[in-house]
């Protein structure tokens, strides 16, 4: 053990991890900060504090078990539609109820943050994997170093939010960007694509010389958006004569 921690070997793998994360990591703090974003103040910090933590051990786990999970066919494909799901949820504004309990507020955000991080990491943690060398020592400190560095990225977003609420709509559609670049990698459908004139170049799919995961992803985002947009303004709708009548 001393001497792999001592080694140089040990040392470029850890770095290597934490630049590997801190790369793939921008879109997770995207979920994480437009979950927590409809929370008090306080509970915010605690949301991206606790989030982010689980979010990471949960990450250690599913690395593990990475090359295995993404050879199973229809995973894809059920993590993409959580995540068009969870893209056009975070959408939504909340309900400003009083009467909800802040606590339930709080772990429904965590939640939230959990499983988009669990199905935006299936491409990720196999990065990661590879630059930890089967090294469960380096698996685990390299991505625990990276905890500070995520709840940096989404703390700033969470206020970058709160004076620019464009930023809403923009992590929505990174979502549904790579929900989309995800369903269509999905190894059940590459037989059912190929009979529609897809063409596989290294395990991508073209179409002619277009990228469909690209194509893909552009239709998750016009997707996450206007679906997204479209609640958020009935609910709008519903609320304000709500609103406006007296109360008894």
């Amino acid at each position: 053990m001393l001497e792999e921690l001592l080694g140089q070997a040990f040392w470029i793998g850890l770095l290597k991890i934490i630049g590997v994360n801190i790369v793939l990591s921008g879109d997770n703090a995207v979920v994480i900060a437009l979950a927590a974003r409809s929370l008090p103040a306080k509970q915010q910090k605690q949301a991206v504090i606790w989030g982010s933590g689980a979010a990471i051990v949960m990450r250690v786990l599913l690395t593990l078990f990475a090359v295995a999970l993404l050879t199973l066919p229809w995973l894809k494909i059920i993590g993409s539609l959580l995540l068009f799901w969870i893209g056009v949820k975070l959408l939504v504004p909340e309900d400003g109820d009083d009467e909800i309990e802040a606590s339930d507020q709080l772990l429904s955000a965590i939640k939230t943050i959990l499983v988009a991080d669990l199905v935006m990491s299936l491409d990720n943690v196999i990065a990661v994997a590879a630059a930890a060398g089967g090294s469960v020592v380096l698996l685990i400190l390299g991505l625990a170093i990276s905890i500070p560095l995520v709840i940096f990225g989404a703390t700033l977003l969470l206020k970058l939010m709160e004076r620019f609420p464009i930023i809403i709509t923009i992590g929505g559609a990174l979502i549904g960007w790579v929900a989309g670049e995800m369903l269509v990698a999905d190894q059940a459908l590459q037989g059912w694509l190929s009979g529609l004139g897809v063409d596989y170049a290294n395990d991508k799919p073209m179409l002619g010389r277009w990228s469909l995961e690209l194509l893909a992803g552009a239709i998750g985002v016009v997707t996450v958006v206007a679906v997204g947009t479209l609640m958020a303004r009935r609910k709008n709708d519903a609320v304000e004569p709500a609103a406006d009548r007296p109360k008894s």
